[in-house]
C-alpha cells in the first residue's frame, strides 16, 4: 500500500459534512499527512456528500488516498466521478487489515 517505513493510517468518516465529526476527521487526516504518514480515508453513509469538500480535495492533491461508498452515493443521487475512488465495503475491510491504525469519525 505504501513506501516502506511510512506509517499507514486508515480513517472512516460516516458523519455528513454538516457535522463537526466530518471536519474533525478531515483535520486528523491533514495532521497525519503533515507527519509523513500514508493516509487512506473512506467516506461512508452521509459523509459521501462531503467528498467534494475543498479541504478533502486539497488533501487528496497532497497524497490522501480518498475512497467513497459507491452505494451511498447512488442512494443519495450523487455523481460517481474522479473526486474519489468509489468502491464497496470490501475496501474498508482491506483498509482495516492493511493499515497500522484505523479510526472512525461518526
Amino acid at each position: 500500500m505504501s513506501d516502506a517505513g511510512k506509517a499507514k493510517l486508515g480513517i472512516l468518516i460516516s458523519a455528513g459534512p454538516d457535522r463537526p465529526s466530518f471536519h474533525q476527521g478531515v483535520r486528523f487526516a491533514e495532521a497525519a499527512l503533515g507527519r509523513g504518514h500514508d493516509v487512506y480515508l473512506y467516506c461512508l453513509d452521509d459523509a459521501v456528500a462531503g467528498v467534494r469538500d475543498a479541504g478533502l480535495q486539497g488533501l487528496k492533491a497532497q497524497g490522501l488516498k480518498l475512497y467513497a461508498c459507491a452505494y451511498g452515493a447512488h442512494q443519495r443521487h450523487l455523481p460517481v466521478d474522479d473526486s474519489a475512488a468509489y468502491a464497496g465495503l470490501t475496501v474498508v475491510s482491506d483498509l482495516v487489515a492493511g493499515t497500522d491504525r484505523f479510526v472512525s469519525f461518526n
